[in-house]
């Protein structure tokens, strides 16, 4: 199996992807109003620069958002009928004009999204806690002008139109499917354990600049919400973390972005690729392991490729399949993948 990885640097409100040509979409857009988003706001769009200035938090928040609406478009006209998008966004806290507030970016994409015409589906939440000595903002021990920190970001799940559908028996679909034990904790409306790997940047500023999610949840999103073969789109691609986390987990991918510093450090990252692959399919086959040795209670199946059992049937032909090589052509990345067999 071969996956294709495609990158471009401009902006995705302007993409040139066909229509209904997208299967997922994970992406994290720069916050409105937090700052470090400020300049390339204002670059986009004077006017915030001119009401961040007179502390008119209100109308830079609207008009950030304008900003980003024109993407929202690209991606309802691309996605295919019953594809999946996937928006990972964090709410802005700041003091404006000398009073602190909540400036809530979740809904207005949510909102954003209805308005082109995508079903919003169950979000999810998942703790990013702060470990800093001044996370808690406001009068300290004494009530009641205190704030909760903010330690939690949106997964916004939304879907064009009606269930995606199949063909009878479709092998890159039940090759696909995940652990039952996966399927309960990934489900969940609330993920408290988000592993961080291949988030650490040594590129200067590039760290403070990307602010890049971390792989485990690109690549659990991919694995959920898509199969081997479809294509994963991501319009504001930062380092890349999304196609990093579609190689290994056998998809192809799109990215757009607008600072070509960012692909620059890709063709490191993609390096690193099988081995990663590798070290991701071994973890999931070890935890599945764990779980038999845990298990209480009859275990039914057993898997067509691999030396355990399985708790569904759906879960019988379940096929890792690893990176063995990546190889670039231009803006392409080509990653080949072979079954996974111990």
């Amino acid at each position: 199996m071969e996956t294709e990885h495609e990158i471009h640097v401009g902006d995705a409100s302007d993409c040139a992807l066909p229509d209904n040509s997208i299967d997922l979409v994970v992406t994290s857009p720069p916050y409105p109003m937090i700052e470090m988003w400020d300049d390339l706001f204002s670059g986009l769009n004077p006017d915030i620069a001119s009401a961040l200035e007179r502390e008119d938090g209100d109308t830079a928040f609207e008009l950030m958002h304008d900003e980003l609406d024109g993407v929202w478009s690209e991606l309802a006209r691309v996605l295919k009928p019953g594809g999946i998008a996937v928006i990972n966004v964090g709410d802005a806290t700041r003091k404006v004009d000398g009073t602190f507030q909540l400036f809530p970016n979740h809904s207005q994409i949510l909102q954003q999204l209805r308005n082109q015409g995508l079903r919003p589906l169950p979000d999810i939440l998942w703790r990013k806690p702060s470990n800093r000595l001044t996370k808690f903002m406001g009068s300290g021990m004494l009530p009641p002008n205190a704030y909760t920190a903010l330690e939690h970001e949106y997964l916004l799940v939304f879907r064009n139109g009606d269930s995606r559908r199949f063909e009878p028996g479709a092998d890159r679909r039940y090759e696909a499917a995940y652990f039952w034990e996966e399927r309960n904790d990934w489900f969940s409306d609330l993920w408290t354990a988000v592993r961080g790997e291949m988030q650490e940047l040594d590129h200067g500023d590039l760290r403070e600049r990307s602010a890049a999610f971390p792989f485990e949840l690109p690549y659990r999103l991919i694995s959920m919400f898509s199969v081997y073969g479809d294509t994963v789109f991501d319009p504001f691609w930062g380092t890349g973390t999304t196609s990093i986390a579609a190689m290994v987990a056998g998809r192809n991918s799109v990215g757009y972005e607008l600072e070509s510093d960012f692909t620059g450090v890709f063709e490191e990252r993609a390096e690193q690729v099988a081995a990663l692959s590798n070290d991701v399919i071994q973890r999931r086959l070890d935890d599945h392991r764990e779980f038999v040795a845990e298990h209480d209670g009859e275990l039914a199946y057993d898997s067509d490729h691999y030396d355990f059992p399985v708790k569904t049937a759906q879960e019988k032909e379940l096929q890792f399949y690893e990176v063995a090589d990546v190889t670039r052509d231009g803006n392409r990345f080509f990653a080949t993948h072979e079954p996974y067999s111990e």
